[in-house]
């Protein structure tokens, strides 16, 4: 990874946790945000590089009208078949990594926050990073608000969850939590969030004094 002297957070979540509510506030008070969803999603657009690639591999019914993959039918297709589910990660996870590279590169943000729904799954990250940050509900509430965004069904989104990590793997990972219950609205989850920006504010500022002074001591 890129720009080892720079603060680096892991942001994670399960589906439906809402940690992109999360990530759009730390890009908005100064974050550099590197979301390996969105990045999933500019390689599968129209034109995106994985297109072809996803094409050959699972044939034109994977791709829709617009010419974008159809992520419905590889949803039905990657839920039904794990080994397809594989074939897609193996066309999809190496190119999220050199695009997160490159993103990495040119970042100038405050501190870099990596916002990777697999990152217990992958085991990659946790040396890569100074934090890693989960926002936590229960499973009850990821289900609740997946249906009411995508009309997906419970047990679609169920067996989206199973090959996830379970929110106890998760948790036992973290080393900083944001709580986004049921109970929590928007104004509530900001300053949570807001919490833990100006802590690892705190934390990239004291990175940078400590490599400062070992600057200004070498000979």
């Amino acid at each position: 990874m890129e720009h080892a002297g720079t603060f680096k957070v892991g942001l994670t979540g399960g589906i439906g946790s809402g940690k992109s509510r999360v990530a759009d506030f730390l890009a908005l008070w100064g974050a550099t945000v590197i979301d390996s969803d969105v990045l999933a999603h500019e390689l599968t657009a129209p034109g995106g590089a994985a297109i072809e690639p996803i094409r050959k591999r699972f044939g034109s019914g994977a791709i829709a009208d617009d010419g974008s993959m159809d992520r419905r039918a590889m949803r039905v297709l990657a839920f039904a078949d794990p080994g397809a589910r594989k074939k897609l990660e193996a066309i999809l996870h190496p190119m999220i990594r050199k695009l997160t590279e490159e993103r990495a590169k040119q970042a100038r943000g405050a501190y870099l926050v990596f916002v990777v729904p697999l990152l217990v799954e992958s085991g990659r990250w946790r040396d890569r990073l100074d934090r890693v940050c989960v926002v936590d509900c229960e499973p009850e509430t990821q289900i609740a608000r997946v249906r009411a965004r995508s009309g997906l069904t419970t047990e679609v989104i169920e067996r989206i969850m199973s090959v996830q990590a379970s929110r106890q793997e998760r948790l036992a990972v973290a080393d900083d939590v944001i709580n986004n219950d049921a109970q929590t609205d928007v104004t509530l989850l900001e300053a949570r969030t807001r919490a833990m920006h100006d802590a690892w504010l705190r934390m990239a500022g004291q990175r940078s004094a400590k490599a400062a002074h070992r600057i200004s001591c070498s000979p």
